[in-house]
């Protein structure tokens, strides 16, 4: 099942959305020329996220590459990050991330919308929630495993933390402009949170 997080880390059933037919082969120049028209067509994360959940599905689908489970975690780190596409001056990310069985995030934003689809194994998403505006203390609420072939999409104030299941995973993320001034790593024990 696919999902959508808002900006106070609520998590929604995303329904399918309408896709224009897509060319298949779908290769990767193919997703990012759609993306550009539609970031400048539907600027809000709300809109957007939706229509971009058939095209990264259709893609996966279309390249497999994408899917080889050829990416290993670090062994002192517990994951590893392969960039696929990051121009300077262009608001885009696209990656795919491998996490070691029971590896996990610390609590942080992203500063952005995202987007991250399932490849391999089964994730669990720790949603927080700030316990007021713009203070730094959070509160858990909720979790959300993400399996094989699930998609979550994030909005830009949305928190969490990730947790490797049972064995390794791997997903496909994308990312919008990021504004590191508002990207925050959060302790929920102190109640703190810095820059991350």
């Amino acid at each position: 099942m696919d999902w959508l997080v808002d900006d106070r880390s609520t998590c929604h059933p995303l329904l399918p959305q309408e896709c224009p037919p897509l060319p298949s082969p779908y290769r990767l120049y193919h997703f990012l020329t759609d993306l550009d028209s539609l970031i400048a067509q539907v600027p809000q994360p709300e809109e957007l996220l939706p229509l971009l959940y058939p095209r990264v599905a259709h893609l996966l689908h279309s390249s497999p590459w994408l899917q080889w489970p050829d990416l290993e975690p670090d062994a002192q780190l517990g994951w590893a990050v392969q960039t696929l596409y990051d121009e300077p001056d262009y608001p885009i990310t696209v990656q795919r991330v491998a996490w070691a069985a029971g590896a996990s995030s610390p609590v942080h934003n992203h500063a952005t919308w995202g987007l991250v689809a399932q490849v391999v194994g089964t994730e669990v998403n720790q949603l927080w929630r700030r316990v007021a505006p713009n203070e730094p203390a959070v509160l858990a609420a909720g979790d959300r495993p993400i399996q094989e072939g699930d998609i979550i999409g994030f909005c830009p104030e949305a928190i969490h933390s990730i947790a490797a299941a049972d064995g390794p995973t791997l997903t496909f993320n994308l990312y919008g402009p990021t504004d590191y001034q508002r990207r925050w790593q959060f302790d929920p024990a102190a109640g703190t949170a810095h820059l991350f």
